[in-house]
């Protein structure tokens, strides 16, 4: 985009407990200043998405959220928690798994091991045995390759081997990075689905963030949007999708 778009004012989403934020976070690849101040609240029970066109800082919000890259000032909390310092298991132990952007399953496992991996820092045998009936029932494809390879699966049969290997952490915030990137349509509508059935059935927060906006705000409660490493919009997925400047910048419209 050429012009920034203008922040919004924020919307009221009542006093639900925002189990995730960001406050003026700013985070560098050696020199680049990748994202410059940006702060943002997930809160229980949301879906969140991020957009925003390439290069904006989108997957480094995620990466800065989950521990990979960490942020240089700034304050990342969970749960009321500071956890900017903390390294990326630990997050995950306290309930915040990243799916990243290209799935990045272990291909040369099957299906059941890479479910294994998933489930690596529990100890809790019955809940793990419970939730991979659960996500065999979200992907009946999976159950009947799990002794499959999974580098052999097509990409959406990945992309679904992704979110449940990350689903077998027990999330309390899952992360979603560019889950639709390189699938087929159909696959596409299929996976929203999923993600949307996740947080209504599983109870599961979820932040996404995603190349397709239109899909991305159909699905999310609320939405932002991301420009050069800064946040220069927030309101709800409704409100952004019926927004002019939004249509021109990434709905195409």
């Amino acid at each position: 985009m050429s012009n920034p778009i203008r922040t919004s004012s924020k919307p009221t989403w009542g006093t639900i407990p925002k189990m995730l934020r960001l406050s003026d976070i700013n985070t560098y690849y050696g020199n680049i200043h990748a994202l410059k101040g940006i702060s943002l609240e997930v809160a229980e029970g949301e879906i969140i998405s991020l957009i925003g066109s390439n290069g904006a800082g989108k997957s480094t919000t995620l990466m800065t959220a989950s521990g990979v890259v960490p942020a240089k000032t700034g304050r990342v909390e969970f749960n009321g928690q500071e956890i900017t310092h903390l390294s990326p298991d630990n997050i995950v132990k306290m309930g915040i798994c990243q799916v990243p952007e290209g799935r990045r399953i272990f291909p040369y496992l099957t299906v059941a091991e890479n479910l294994d991996m998933g489930a690596f820092l529990r100890k809790d045998t019955e809940g793990i045995k419970k939730d991979l009936e659960y996500v065999y029932d979200l992907f009946p494809i999976l159950a009947q390759r799990k002794s499959q390879a999974g580098g052999t699966l097509s990409g959406g049969e990945q992309q679904m081997l992704a979110i449940s290997r990350a689903l077998m952490s027990k999330p309390k915030v899952l992360l979603l990075d560019e889950p639709s990137l390189g699938l087929a349509p159909i696959i596409i509508k299929q996976i929203f689905e999923i993600i949307k059935k996740i947080n209504e059935e599983h109870k599961t927060t979820i932040f996404i963030v995603e190349q397709n906006a239109n899909l991305a705000l159909k699905a999310a409660h609320r939405g932002y949007v991301m420009e050069n490493g800064t946040i220069t919009m927030s309101d709800t997925g409704e409100n952004l999708l019926a927004n002019d400047d939004v249509k021109k910048a990434y709905l195409g419209i």
